[in-house]
C-alpha cells in the first residue's frame, strides 16, 4: 500500500509505477532531504508538535538511515516512487509507526523544492570554485607568456596581433562573469520553500526562521503557491551553465585550431589527448572536442526546462519531476569538463616561436602603417586606401610590408620614413595599443594585478560560503 493510498481502491498499475517513478535520479536528493528532514524535526519538537521522544526516535532513526544510503545497504523501491517516500519508509522500517510522525506539516511538493535548493547551493559553491581554478590556470598562462606574441584573428582572418597573455586574459574576464552570475544566484536559490505545504501552508503552529537558521537560509519563501511551483532557480542555474559551456567550447575550439599542423600554436599534454585506431601518428584533442560536443546537451537542458514550466497553471503538477534530471546532467556534465580544464592549461605548451613566426608572415600590421600616414598629416580615409594598394602589391609580389625596401614604399606615399620598419615589428604593433584593456604590455601588466585580485576575492567568496554551510 502507498504512503497515499487511503483513498484508492485498487493498486496502481505496474506499468504506471513504472513510468512515474523518479527514484532512479532523484536518490541523489537522498543526503539533502534527510538534512531537510532532521531540521524539520527539530522544529517539530521546539514547537511542541510532536513529543519529543518521538522527535528524538526519529532523529535517531534519520541518522541510521543516513549511514545505510551512504554504504549501500539501504534498499531503495522503485514503487515507492522517489526518495522523500523511500526515505520515510527506511525510517519506518527502523522506528516503527513514529517514523510516519516526520511528514506532520509539510508536503512532498515543499520537500523536494527545499532538497533542490539544497543541492544547488553545493553546486554552486562547486562550480565557483572550478571556474576559480579555471581562471587561476588561464592566469598562469598569461603571466608566464606575457611577452609572446601571436596573430589576432576577426572572421577567423588575421587582423592584428596581440600578446598571448592579452588572449589568455580575455577568458579569464569571460569565466569571471559566469562566477558573477553564480554567485548573484545564490540569493535567490537560498530562500527556503519548506512550511508551504502542499500549496497553501499548514494549519500546524510551524516555525519556518527557526528551519531557515538550521539549514543557513537567508530568509523563508513569501508565498506558499510561489514556494512549491517556483524552478526559476533551476532555471538561471541551467542557463548560467549554458553560458558556461558556452565559453568553454570556444576556447576549446581555439584549443582544438592551435594544435594542429595549420596553425602549430600550441601542444596539449599527452595526458589530455587519445591516438588512432589506425593511424598511429595521429594526436587527437579529444577533451577539447568533448567539452565543445557536449555544450549542445547543456542547451538542450535549459531549453527542455523552460517548455516544461511554460504552460503550468499554480501550483505543483507532475510535470514538474521533470526538473531534475537536466538539472543534475548539466551540474555533472559541467563538473566533469570544469575538472579537466584547469589541469589542461596548466600543462598545455605555448610555442612561442612558432606564433610570432606568424605573426611575421601576414598583414596584421597594416592598420599601423595607416595609422602612420594619418599622424604624419594624411587623411584617414587616403591613409586606408594607400595601404590598401600597398597590400594589394605585397599579395601580387608575394611579399609582406616589412619585406618591402623603403623605396618601395615611399613610391606609395613620400610621407614614409625610414623608422616605418620599427614602427611596423610586431612588438612596436602590440605595444602601440597603450589604452587599458588593450593588448600593450602596460596594459596587459594592469590587466594582470586586476586578474590576481578577481581570483583572491573569489577564493575568498566560496570559503565564506563554505564555511556558511
Amino acid at each position: 500500500m502507498k504512503l497515499w493510498g487511503g483513498r484508492f481502491t485498487k493498486s496502481t498499475n505496474q506499468l504506471v509505477d513504472e513510468y512515474a517513478s523518479s527514484i532512479n535520479f532523484d536518490k541523489k536528493l537522498a543526503a539533502y532531504d534527510i538534512k531537510g528532514s532532521l531540521a524539520h524535526v527539530k522544529m517539530l519538537k521546539k514547537c511542541g508538535i510532536i513529543p519529543e521522544n518521538d522527535a528524538d526516535m526519529i532523529t535517531d532513526g534519520l541518522h541510521i538511515v543516513s549511514e545505510k544510503i551512504d554504504n549501500g545497504e539501504a534498499v531503495l523501491h522503485e514503487e515507492d516512487e522517489d526518495i522523500h517516500m523511500n526515505v520515510e519508509r527506511l525510517l519506518t522500517e527502523e522506528i516503527g509507526q513514529v517514523g510516519g510522525k516526520l511528514h506532520t506539516g509539510r508536503s512532498r511538493n515543499d520537500q523536494v523544492a527545499l532538497d533542490m535548493r539544497l543541492y544547488l547551493r553545493d553546486i554552486i559553491l562547486e562550480m565557483t570554485q572550478l571556474l576559480t581554478d579555471v581562471q587561476h590556470a588561464l592566469f598562469k598562462q598569461a603571466e608566464t607568456h606575457r611577452d609572446t606574441v601571436l596573430p589576432g584573428y576577426t572572421h577567423l582572418q588575421r587582423a592584428q596581433p596581440v600578446l598571448f597573455a592579452h588572449h589568455m586574459l580575455a577568458y579569464v574576464f569571460m569565466i569571471e562573469r559566469d562566477i558573477e552570475r553564480l554567485a548573484d544566484s545564490w540569493k535567490r536559490i537560498n530562500q527556503m520553500p519548506l512550511g508551504a505545504g502542499a500549496l497553501a501552508g499548514t494549519t500546524f503552529p510551524i516555525d519556518r526562521d527557526f528551519v531557515a537558521g538550521q539549514l543557513q537560509f537567508d530568509g523563508v519563501c513569501d508565498n506558499s503557491l510561489d514556494a512549491v511551483s517556483d524552478r526559476d532557480f533551476v532555471v538561471e542555474f541551467l542557463s548560467d551553465g549554458s553560458m558556461i559551456a558556452m565559453h568553454l567550447s570556444r576556447l576549446c575550439e581555439e584549443m582544438v585550431q592551435w594544435s594542429s599542423a595549420e596553425f602549430n600554436f600550441i601542444e596539449l599534454d599527452d595526458a589530455f589527448c587519445t591516438g588512432s585506431s589506425m593511424m598511429p601518428q595521429k594526436k587527437n584533442p579529444d577533451v577539447p572536442e568533448l567539452v565543445r560536443g557536449k555544450t549542445g546537451r547543456i542547451y538542450g537542458n535549459l531549453t527542455g526546462m523552460l517548455t516544461m514550466l511554460k504552460g503550468l497553471p499554480l501550483a505543483y503538477n507532475k510535470d514538474m519531476q521533470e526538473d531534475k534530471e537536466g538539472m543534475f546532467d548539466t551540474a555533472e556534465t559541467l563538473s566533469g569538463a570544469l575538472r579537466l580544464f584547469a589541469p589542461m592549461i596548466e600543462t598545455m605548451h605555448v610555442k612561442k616561436d612558432s606564433m610570432y613566426q606568424a605573426v611575421r608572415k601576414d598583414y596584421s600590421n597594416a592598420t599601423d602603417l595607416a595609422d602612420y600616414l594619418t599622424e604624419k598629416g594624411m587623411a584617414f580615409r587616403e591613409s586606408h586606401e594607400a595601404v590598401g594598394k600597398i597590400v594589394l602589391h605585397c599579395i601580387n609580389e608575394g611579399k609582406y610590408i616589412l619585406d618591402l625596401t623603403l623605396e618601395e614604399l615611399k613610391s606609395f606615399s613620400g610621407l614614409i620614413e625610414d623608422d616605418i620598419f620599427e614602427a611596423l615589428s610586431p612588438d612596436a604593433v602590440v605595444d602601440a595599443r597603450k589604452a587599458y584593456g588593450g593588448t600593450g604590455r602596460n596594459s596587459v601588466k594592469q590587466q594582470l594585478n586586476k586578474a590576481s585580485e578577481l581570483i583572491k576575492a573569489n577564493n575568498e567568496w566560496h570559503k565564506t560560503k563554505a564555511e556558511l554551510i
